[in-house]
């Protein structure tokens, strides 16, 4: 039987942002629970919020919003693989699987295990990884950190490597007890025109 496995934080006031950036507020307009007609909100939060796509124009001027975006980069087989690395280190090619069957690659470091609570000394990608899984048809890399770059980098090379590659990126993922193999995702980002990300409700359907 198909299932389908949420690889997306909870957004509450609790998920952590990029310092800096805007945390998750909800604003209630109006409530039923004290008399109103309908329940209304207004969300107020940074677009890189919890599991996101990032958009070129994020890393790279001029470059297309998240709403020029292909869907076809979020949707489709994808392969789920273990790197084991250190903290705040960048991953090699050497530590992926030489066997590669899909477009798309979600990396699990385990090294941002808690999106309540934001550590600074995740793993990344090298660009020399990304180099290599663009040579072998990867169209699309996610990651279970919250960025592709270490947090200390200002010039941000594994980003200007997928702007390079036209590759696209997924950022913040929960894919904690989620088995290494292939799945299908989907994590179709908001039509945000002029927008540098979107959040997605990234998920994995099993394959028969």
């Amino acid at each position: 039987m198909t299932r389908i496995i949420d690889i997306s934080p909870p957004i509450t006031p609790e998920l952590q942002v990029w310092p800096g950036d805007t945390p998750p507020t909800r604003e209630i307009l109006c409530d039923m629970a004290r008399g109103d007609n309908l329940t209304l909100s207004t969300l107020r939060s940074t677009v890189h919020l919890g599991a996101h796509a990032d958009g070129p124009n994020h890393y790279g001027h001029p470059a297309p919003d998240i709403a020029a975006r292909d869907l076809g980069f979020y949707v489709g087989r994808c392969r789920v693989i273990r790197a084991r690395v250190a903290r705040d280190a960048r991953i090699g090619p050497d530590l992926i699987p030489d066997h590669l069957d899909a477009p798309r690659v979600l990396i699990a470091t385990g090294t941002y295990p808690d999106p309540t609570a934001f550590n600074t000394d995740f793993a990344a990608l090298s660009v020399e990884l990304v180099d290599a899984l663009h040579a072998r048809g990867v169209r699309l890399v996610g990651i279970d950190t919250p960025s592709v770059d270490l947090f200390d980098s200002k010039d941000l090379p594994a980003h200007h490597a997928f702007l390079r590659h036209d590759m696209a990126i997924l950022e913040g993922l929960v894919l904690t007890g989620v088995a290494d193999g292939c799945y299908e995702l989907i994590a179709l980002p908001l039509k945000l025109v002029g927008f540098d990300a979107s959040p997605v409700r990234a998920v994995l359907r099993t394959l028969d």
